[in-house]
This record gives structure tokens, sequence and C-alpha cells, in this order.
């Protein structure tokens, strides 16, 4: 077995990356938007196949990590999740509960942090404007476009810091 300290990382983000948030999306449709509603209902996101299926394969040579803009107060409902679906056990990396910032500056604040000790083959992540800063920062990307894309969502990923 290989030292798992040594083996590359392999970042999966998990919001329409792994889980399918369209049952969801309703609750950042209104105003004023319901947070909780969305958080809350996150337990009940169906897998997406295409993720799933990449973070199983790189667990072949990766560490999987997941890093996610979810706030840290659904850490359970997250753990438990990734359990049910049967996806890598890893760290799982979540915004602190009152952290606003967007994604994008939050993950790849995220990701400088694990590359300072380790390996990252890969970032798997949906939010376009994380993957081109990801990129810019001179990780390797790979842009999860399996899903159809939400305006509420990236709003509240962008300008809110919510997801």
């Amino acid at each position: 077995m290989t030292d798992s300290s040594r083996r590359p990382l392999a970042v999966f983000d998990l919001d329409n990356t792994l889980a399918d948030t369209a049952h969801r999306q309703r609750f950042l449709e209104r105003k004023p938007r319901d947070w909780d509603a969305f958080f809350a209902a996150a337990p009940q996101d169906p897998p997406i196949a295409e993720g799933i299926a990449l973070a199983r394969r790189s667990a072949e040579e990766c560490e999987v990590v997941y890093l996610t803009g979810r706030p840290e107060r659904c850490r359970r409902d997250t753990l438990d999740w990734l359990a049910a679906q049967g996806l890598p056990e890893g760290r799982v990396y979540m915004r602190r509960d009152n952290d606003r910032r967007p994604a994008r500056r939050t993950k790849l604040e995220t990701l400088r942090v694990l590359a300072r000790t380790r390996d990252i083959r890969v970032l798997v992540d949906d939010d376009e404007l994380v993957c081109e800063d990801a990129e810019r920062a001179g990780f390797t990307v790979v842009r999860a476009r399996w899903t159809a894309q939400s305006a509420a969502l990236k709003v509240a990923q962008e300008r809110e810091g919510r997801t």
C-alpha cells in the first residue's frame, strides 16, 4: 500500500460536480433567498454519475479530498451523503459559516495551502471562475460540465459567498 501522504491529491467540488443541486435551486430563485432550506435539502441531492465515476477512478492513484463552498454547519449531512454514495473517504474542506468571500477566493486559498505540502494532480469543479483562477495559479483543472448551470447558484457563489 502506498503511503497516502506521498500520493498526489485529486480535489473534488461537491455541488454540481458530484451532487446534483437542481431540485433545490428553487430556494435561491426566491427573494430573499432561503439558504436554510437550500442547504437542508442537500442530503436529497442525486449523485452525478460522471463525477462519481471520476472520483472513484482518481482514488486508484490519488488521495481524494473534497473542497466545497458549503458552510461548515453542513458537515454532518455532507459526510453522510459522501458515504451513502460510496465515494472514496477523504478530508472535506468547507467554508466557515460566516465566510462570505467568493468561492474562487476561498477555494484558491485552500488549494494553495494544500499545495505547500502535497502535489495536486487535479481540481474538478463546475464553477468557471474557480476553474479559471485555479488554472492561472498553475493547477490542472477538469471542468465539471455535466449539469446545467444555474444563474442563481452562480450569483450565490460569486457575489454572495454562500456556496
